[in-house]
């Protein structure tokens, strides 16, 4: 059987406890020292911003350059339209043939 560690509210005090006091340990920064950080932090944030912008800007330049967004028909979809066109024709003789049959009847 597992050994008995004690209470769970006071394994949870005691973790907030060592929490706390691993908090006083830490060396927080100046309030100078976070704002020069802070916007370092930003400007580098704002360079690779503009940088990756103009790279994808560039790249998306060059495929166009060399026709990689143009369309290409293929010929399948003419023979799909022969197709089509063939099936308007026969479509078009029955529906002639069926009114000829009716005014004669």
């Amino acid at each position: 059987m597992a050994d008995k560690k004690g209470n769970i509210f006071k394994r949870i005090a005691k973790s907030f406890s060592d929490v706390i006091a691993e908090l006083k340990r830490v060396t927080w920064p100046t309030k100078d020292k976070l704002a020069k950080t802070s916007a370092v932090v930003l400007l580098v944030i704002v360079f690779f911003a503009v940088y990756l912008t103009i790279i994808g800007s560039g790249g998306r330049w060059v495929l166009d350059k060399i026709g990689f967004y143009d369309i290409v028909e293929t010929t399948a979809t003419t023979a799909s339209s022969e197709t089509t066109a063939a099936s308007e024709t026969t479509a078009a003789s029955e529906t002639t043939a069926a009114s000829t049959e009716s005014s004669a009847g």
